[in-house]
């Protein structure tokens, strides 16, 4: 089979070891969404989008357009990208999330009136090196807002919880978990540290399964924090995240990949373009 990878980071370990997995029978693409113009055919019989940027999402629609099976799908993925819009669509769903509302720039909220107690501010557009800070005060605001005044945010009332972030993440059916001391402890970011799946409280793991519903993502992340009596309270959901150090992730990866391949070879044409619906 053949396998896309929609990336400018094919070295990125995991890709790199699901590649070397894959590789040994099968056929795989890299396409980097910085220099890759329309891509002549045969197409592959799965991509999987390792990148979140407007070039890549172009790229992966365009593909779906002509037919081919994206992993995960150009419109999930862009809507793990705003996180306001993610959010609202997690509460509809009934999902345990932090109620987030957007605040314009930061240079306006900083110009508003006084934060009520400690809050989170992040930026609005998940990407790589985004604004995620604790503010307890209107002069730490005011310190952010100089450093990046443009930069449109959401806001999340700060909950309190032990400091530590779980970290889940879902390949196919399959879950990993760490924890990482959140970068919002006064420590600031930590190691990650193993936590076995089997460990998780009562109906996490559940929950993240049906982060993955509603959502449409076959491979994600999703960020919780303990309100410190083992109830959940998710504060981000991640399309595609690097899941590194995590034993069998690659393996598992690479699987999915081909049962996916494999699954869309079988549907007929005109269902092949259709990738799963986010629920409204």
């Amino acid at each position: 089979m053949r396998i896309g990878l929609i990336t400018p980071e094919p070295g990125h370990p995991l890709l790199a070891a699901t590649t070397a997995l894959l590789a040994a029978e099968h056929e795989v693409r890299v396409l980097d969404p910085d220099t890759a113009g329309r891509v002549p055919g045969p197409l592959a019989d799965l991509y999987l989008l390792k990148a979140r940027t407007p070039r890549a999402l172009a790229l992966a629609r365009g593909l779906e357009e002509r037919g081919a099976p994206v992993l995960n799908s150009a419109e999930a993925t862009a809507l793990c990208q705003d996180r306001t819009a993610m959010a609202a669509h997690a509460l509809r769903a009934g999902l345990p999330f932090a109620a987030t509302r957007a605040s314009g720039t930061l240079a306006r909220l900083a110009a508003g009136p006084p934060l009520p107690g400690p809050v989170v501010v992040k930026s609005r557009h998940s990407r790589r090196h985004d604004v995620v800070a604790r503010v307890d005060d209107d002069a730490q605001l005011r310190e952010l807002a100089a450093a990046h005044p443009h930069e449109p945010v959401v806001v999340q009332d700060f909950t309190p919880n032990d400091g530590w972030d779980r970290k889940l993440w879902a390949i196919g059916d399959r879950i990993f978990a760490a924890l990482r001391r959140s970068e919002l402890s006064p420590e600031g970011r930590g190691p990650t540290l193993p936590l076995a799946p089997g460990d998780l409280p009562p109906g996490w793991a559940a929950l993240v399964h049906r982060a993955g519903e509603v959502f449409a993502l076959d491979v994600y992340g999703v960020d919780i924090v303990d309100r410190g009596d083992g109830t959940a309270l998710i504060v981000d959901i991640n399309a595609f995240p690097g899941i590194r150090g995590q034993a069998g992730a690659p393996e598992t990866l690479a699987a999915l990949a081909l049962s996916r391949a494999d699954g869309a070879r079988t549907r007929p044409p005109a269902e092949r373009a259709a990738p799963a619906p986010v629920r409204r």
